[in-house]
C-alpha cells in the first residue's frame, strides 16, 4: 500500500518530514510522496528518512492554481527540488501567501474575532502559515468551537475573512512541474465544481497542456466519484494516483494510508507514475 499525498510541518502538516517517514514505516507503507503545500524545503529530509527507514520515498509538491470557480490543486512528483525556476516560483507564491495572511488577520480583527499573528504562528511548526492555522487559533481562544466552524462562519472561500491569494494558472502549473522534471497531477477533481461533460472536457483540455495524471484515490472520493476519474484515466492516457492528504492533527479524522478507513491506493500504480517524469524518481 502506498500514499502520495501527504503534508508535513513545512506546510500546515502536524508532523515533521522524519516522523511522517517513521509513521509510514510502522503502518508498513511501502512508498509515500511528501506534497507539501507550495513548499519543497522538507524534501531533503524526507528522502534522507526514507533511505534511513527503507520506504521509498517521492519527492512531490502541492501548487494551488487560480481558476473561476472552485480550487484546483495541482500535484508534482519526481521533482528536482533542485531546480532553480521552481524555486522562484514557490517563492513567489509562498510571499502571496504571506500578504494574503496579513489581510486574513486585519479581517478577522475588525469582525471582533481578535488574534494577534503569534498567536496564529504558534500553531506553525515550521514556515508555511495557512488557513487551518487561523483556524486552530480561532479555536484556541475560544471564538470557534472547531475548525470547521472556523471555516464555515470566516475563512471558506466566499466567507467575511476570506482573502484570495496570488496563484499561478493550472497551465503554467503543469509547465512549472514539468520544467522541473516531474509529472504534474490534476488533485482530488471534485473541488472544481465540475461534473460530467464539464469535468471530461476541461480534464482533456489540461491533458493537451501536458498534463500527465489524475488523483484517483483520495480520502474523500466516493465510488461514483473513482469511477469516475478512473474513466477519464483511461480515456486521456493519465497516470493514477491516489492519497489520503494526511495533515495529522491538523484533521485527526485521516489516518495516512487510509483516509477514513477504507482508503486503499494500490502499488501497481507507482510505476506508471514515475515512468512519466524525465528524471530519475527515488
Amino acid at each position: 500500500m502506498i500514499d502520495l499525498h501527504i503534508h508535513s510541518t513545512f506546510s500546515d502538516g502536524s508532523l515533521t518530514p522524519e516522523q511522517l517517514v517513521r509513521q509510514a514505516w510502522e503502518l508498513g507503507l511501502t512508498a509515500i510522496a511528501l506534497t507539501d503545500h507550495d513548499c519543497i524545503d522538507g524534501i531533503a529530509p524526507f528522502l534522507d528518512a526514507c533511505r534511513r527507514y527503507s520506504v521509498r520515498g517521492i519527492a512531490g509538491v502541492e501548487i494551488s492554481a487560480d481558476v473561476p470557480r472552485g480550487t484546483l490543486h495541482m500535484l508534482g512528483y519526481c521533482i528536482d527540488p533542485a531546480d532553480s525556476e521552481l524555486g522562484v516560483v514557490l517563492r513567489r507564491i509562498r510571499a502571496g501567501r504571506d500578504e494574503r495572511n496579513r489581510a486574513i488577520l486585519e479581517k478577522l480583527n475588525a469582525l471582533g474575532a481578535k488574534l494577534d499573528w503569534s498567536e496564529v504562528a504558534a500553531f506553525a511548526h515550521e514556515e508555511v502559515v495557512g488557513r487551518p492555522h487561523f483556524a486552530q487559533a480561532l479555536v484556541a481562544k475560544g471564538v470557534v468551537e472547531s475548525s470547521e466552524a472556523a471555516f464555515e462562519r470566516y475563512l471558506g472561500k466566499g466567507k467575511p475573512a476570506y482573502v484570495e491569494r496570488y496563484r499561478l494558472s493550472a497551465v503554467d502549473c503543469i509547465a512549472v512541474i514539468k520544467g522541473a522534471g516531474g509529472v504534474p497531477v490534476l488533485a482530488h477533481p471534485f473541488t472544481l465544481e465540475l461534473t460530467g461533460t464539464g469535468l471530461r472536457d476541461y480534464v482533456g483540455e489540461l491533458r493537451q497542456k501536458g498534463l500527465e495524471g489524475i488523483e484517483v484515490y483520495y480520502s474523500e472520493h466516493t465510488e461514483e466519484q473513482t469511477r469516475e476519474y478512473m474513466a477519464l484515466a483511461r480515456k486521456f492516457d493519465l497516470a493514477m494516483t491516489g492519497g489520503s492528504d494526511f495533515h495529522g492533527e491538523i484533521n485527526p479524522a485521516i489516518k495516512m494510508g487510509r483516509g477514513f478507513g477504507s482508503l486503499h491506493v494500490p502499488d501497481e500504480l507507482l510505476p506508471s507514475l514515475v515512468a512519466r517524469a524525465v528524471r530519475r524518481c527515488s
